[in-house]
């Protein structure tokens, strides 16, 4: 019997079960044996399964520190709690469900943390736990699929919660960072630059609230950054000289960091030289060369390529692929790393099995009784902390009802778990030099000579969302297009077409959330290199899984707006920041340095007292640089 393994252990004692949301503690539930709804949680078979509704608990506010912190008052500021406290969230169904915790918790034998497994996963139920009492035991289920196979493993691999500490003491250090200098430097700014400035001590209502936050902000910098550098791009002109020769368009080849010609006049005199004179080849290279798949998605990669090809939103693809974790079919989706430890290896024959409706790009990857191959690319615990990048599971996606958008984000997810046990894709790089007068040009051309992995995206091409921005996609499948060029000889000869064209130079693009979200993802440092990229991550700004509630905020406070898929600054967005002058606060490689620490304290690498003293230091610092701005700046209300 299913139960029964389970059974066993339970020793008459009741356990109680806490998921962040109904949804999971259902399908923990019918894994349990627990079967009976008694309102606010399932009972049986030993077990109690209850649940939140993610956050039901939150740091205090700053008037429940103090009865002078209710004003907003340079005086007051800054506010530093001795001692920072939880409280419910003020609804009414919070509330009631948070009584049915409470009861159970107080009579639990033991408990057992199943909320998801992550860093505010941790802090979300430990919360619950403090402020319901809880003193019984508490051990932590860790999963990172909702299949009943993986829960039940979760289960038989229980670990003490104290195993967690340093992961819930980086969620605490967080949000008490949070907390610091987002109440705080809202206030001071809001005071100092907003409207109606000589209403010091009167209620916030009665100015425009500047929202000022460690993450925000730095991405708000961000977007005027490159806006301020669009409006100030200054074209160059330049002239480039090409010929047709053999329906071959060849470029002049310029002096290294030369566009071009700088004059029309100079490019004019080196296209009289050759118009008359014969195009010659003088050399003929080719180079064999690899490609590997696209590397799995970690929740960053899956936001960037779902904007570029289907236009959705950072938030809209986190919500789409916690849909399709929830219903069992991906992995768990807030990770960010695109590698996968080497104990789920032997799950993905089964994984491919059940991919019925990809069947033909499976049938190659088993043909003759091959094996799969395994890529150090791919499978690498050393790259794996808690979660592995996001791949399909084994319950079969036809089992599942889908909308069309769940369909096309499980796409992306179920092509790229395929591609990655095709061998890599071959080509030849053909490079052609030739002369006219004393004028070299070169032409490139790539000829795939074994696609591969490329098959499972030569028709996805065409369903691309946004075909006009597809020179924006960085990614290696939308690399695939063949140029090939006809056989030149070294040597050979003959007429040419030789034109003179002007162009000029181009300004920055704007950002789309796909381009933000790689800066945010490597602090500001625009790198295509994946490699490179990895070793960013650890000084990201944010998390993967708060990126799209940060950008979602800066479209709430009216600090940025879309323009089809580019973001660009109000004009709120840009008077705050100039008005910013901490580079603390608008930096992302500063956030990143403290994000890294976030990391570090999960990893026992550095203190968490070390950080919340450096924390109250730094917003100490902050309040008394502002006050001491003399100067009459102030932000207009937006319309």
């Amino acid at each position: 019997m299913r139960h029964s393994l389970l059974r066993r252990s339970l020793k008459n004692k009741m356990i109680v079960c806490i998921a962040e949301k109904p949804s999971v503690a259902r399908d923990i539930a019918n894994v349990l044996g627990a079967t009976r709804d008694c309102g606010g949680f399932i009972e049986g078979n030993g077990y109690q399964v209850t649940w939140t509704f993610g956050h039901l608990c939150e740091l205090k506010e700053p008037h429940e520190y103090s009865p002078l912190w209710r004003t907003w008052s340079l005086a007051h500021l800054p506010m530093i709690p001795s001692r920072f406290g939880i409280k419910l969230k003020a609804d009414n169904g919070v509330e009631r469900q948070f009584a049915v915790i409470e009861k159970l918790m107080q009579a639990a034998d033991s408990i057992v943390n199943c909320g998801d497994a992550g860093q505010e996963g941790e802090l979300i139920q430990r919360w619950v736990m403090q402020k319901a009492g809880a003193k019984c035991p508490v051990q932590r289920l860790w999963i990172s699929s909702l299949t009943e196979d993986a829960i039940r493993e979760g289960f038989r691999k229980l670990k003490d919660q104290s195993e967690y500490q340093s992961l819930y003491e980086a969620g605490l250090c967080r949000a008490i960072g949070d907390w610091m200098l987002g109440m705080n430097a809202t206030r001071l700014y809001t005071i100092k630059y907003g409207q109606s400035r000589n209403s010091q001590g009167q209620n916030r209502k009665d100015r425009q609230v500047l929202s000022i936050g460690r993450v925000q902000t730095p991405t708000l910098a961000l977007i005027v950054k490159r806006q301020q550098e669009i409006d100030n791009f200054k074209p160059e002109t330049y002239w480039v000289l090409s010929t047709i020769y053999r329906d071959t368009l060849f470029t002049a080849v310029m002096e290294e960091g030369e566009r071009g010609f700088r004059t029309q006049e100079e490019g004019r005199k080196a296209l009289d030289a050759i118009r008359e004179l014969p195009f010659t080849i003088t050399d003929v290279q080719k180079k064999a060369g690899r490609e590997g798949a696209p590397r799995l998605f970690d929740l960053t990669s899956l936001q960037v390529e779902c904007n570029k090809r289907y236009g959705y939103s950072a938030d809209q693809t986190l919500q789409l692929i916690q849909s399709l974790y929830e219903k069992k079919v991906t992995t768990y989706p807030r990770v960010d790393t695109t590698y996968l430890p080497n104990d789920v290896y032997p799950q993905c024959p089964q994984i491919l099995a059940n991919m019925t409706p990809y069947a033909r790009f499976i049938q190659p990857l088993a043909e003759g009784g091959k094996t799969l191959e395994k890529n150090k690319k791919v499978f690498d615990d050393s790259k794996v902390t808690d979660h592995h990048a996001i791949i399909p599971t084994s319950v079969p996606v036809t089992t599942v009802f889908l909308t069309d958008m769940e369909k096309r984000v499980y796409d992306l997810v179920a092509r790229r778990f395929i591609g990655v046990f095709y061998p890599d894709c071959r080509f030849e790089q053909t490079t052609v030099t030739g002369v006219a007068d004393a004028t070299t040009f070169k032409a490139t051309g790539k000829r795939i000579i074994d696609p591969t992995w490329h098959v499972l995206w030569e028709k996805k091409k065409k369903d691309t969302a946004d075909q006009q921005d597809k020179s924006e996609s960085g990614e290696q499948l939308d690399q695939s297009e063949e140029k090939t060029l006809p056989a030149f000889k070294k040597g050979e000869s003959g007429p040419h077409e030789p034109t003179l064209t002007e162009r000029q130079t181009t300004p920055p693009k704007p950002y789309t959330e796909a381009t933000l979200l790689r800066a945010m993802e490597t602090a500001g440092k625009m790198v295509d290199d994946e490699e490179l990229r990895d070793a960013l991550k650890e000084n990201g700004i944010g998390r993967p899984s708060t990126r799209a509630a940060i950008i979602e905020t800066l479209f709430k406070r009216q600090y940025i707006r879309r323009n089809r898929k580019s973001l660009a600054p109000t004009p709120t967005g840009i008077q705050l920041i100039s008005l910013i002058h901490e580079e603390l606060l608008k930096s992302a490689e500063l956030t990143g340095i403290w994000e890294r620490k976030l990391r570090m304290i999960e990893r026992h690498e550095y203190d968490a007292q070390t950080f919340m003293s450096e924390l109250k230091q730094m917003v100490s610092d902050l309040v008394l640089s502002v006050m001491r701005d003399n100067s009459a700046s102030h932000i207009e209300a937006s319309s």
